[in-house]
């Protein structure tokens, strides 16, 4: 009997899970390959403070990475991650050079955070308003106030209790931010994977209106992903104030694109339904290698955002090539 060549080039499931299980590798092959590549290119890149001056650069980007990965899992974005950094940091220098104690002023700092991924989720959830511009008008709307606050000047003097997140290490080598970052990760990990916000997230960025069919509650949801979201950038602030010991309106502007572009290494469908804690760890990995390889190699740092640009917009098409497979 004739098989019909259809039946021929039809892959069978097992070798499509296969090519998934190795293409879900595909992070973890190229930090290898690109460590690989540094250590023999640069003389300096294996050493220890190097090797921790990676981790230390890579942590903010993770914090904020985290709830970003939560957001696109939902099919959602947040673009006002970098914006609500700069609020938050600067309400706790404020708040700090006022005299209020640092613990009260990081409590500040998280709760400025969570209430303005607050904002953005209800008014998203009730309104229906397209993510992207919600979330572009709290980047914008959330800057200004930052530099009507500190009136476009840096906040010095800061406590050394508020800083020490950010600038101590732990035994002289590991930076304390490190340590943060893993302890988010684990927390966001949680969440995701066994809690009903995780499972609800996972719901409706596969198909919204079954999820909504199935009883989801979608403005709960909605504003839970973003108050995560925004919960972790207040986290990211104070490690922030610790990493250049000031605050200004200005801090992490421009980071929603380098969170985004780590969501994106690390293998999350931007469509939702499809991602991983693991993969975003990975993917902030990447882009802090890539970073300092760069600048062990010299290159300018105009080059570097023509690279990562360009490296952004070739993961995105890999990433949706193996999605639709």
């Amino acid at each position: 009997m004739i098989r019909e060549e259809s039946e021929l080039t039809v892959p069978t499931p097992a070798l499509r899970d296969r090519v998934r299980e190795f293409q879900g590798l595909g992070p973890l092959v190229a930090l290898v390959v690109l460590a690989v590549l540094l250590s023999v290119t640069t003389s300096s890149f294996l050493t220890v403070p190097n090797l921790m001056n990676v981790l230390q650069q890579s942590s903010v980007t993770l914090i904020m990475a985290l709830g970003m990965t939560v957001v696109i899992v939902s099919a959602g974005i947040d673009l006002s991650v970098g914006s609500i950094l700069a609020l938050s940091g600067c309400t706790a220098a404020l708040l700090a050079r006022a005299g209020v104690a640092p613990a009260w002023c990081m409590l500040a700092a998280l709760g400025v955070g969570a209430g303005c991924g607050i904002v953005s989720g209800l008014t998203i959830a009730l309104t229906r308003i397209p993510d992207f511009i919600m979330t572009l008008g709290m980047l914008s709307a959330l800057r200004g106030l930052a530099l009507i606050l500190t009136r476009g000047l840096p906040v010095t003097g800061l406590p050394r209790e508020l800083t020490f997140l950010g600038a101590a290490r732990i035994g002289g080598v590991l930076p304390v931010s490190v340590a943060v970052a893993a302890v988010m990760t684990v927390l966001v990990w949680f969440v995701l994977n066994y809690t009903a916000t995780g499972r609800c997230a996972f719901a409706v960025g596969g198909n919204r209106e079954a999820a909504r069919a199935s009883g989801i509650n979608l403005t709960k949801h909605t504003t839970a992903v973003y108050a995560l979201s925004g919960l972790l950038a207040g986290v990211a602030s104070i490690v922030t104030l610790g990493r250049i010991n000031s605050a200004n309106a200005l801090m992490g502007q421009g980071a929603e694109l380098s969170v985004i572009a780590v969501v994106i290494i690390g293998g999350t469908n931007l469509f939702g339904g499809q991602g991983s804690i693991s993969g975003t760890v990975l993917g902030a990995l990447i882009f802090g290698v890539i970073s300092n390889g760069l600048n062990l190699r010299n290159v300018t740092a105009f080059w570097q955002q023509l690279f990562i640009g360009v490296l952004i917009v070739l993961v995105a098409i890999m990433n949706q090539f193996r999605h639709r497979s």
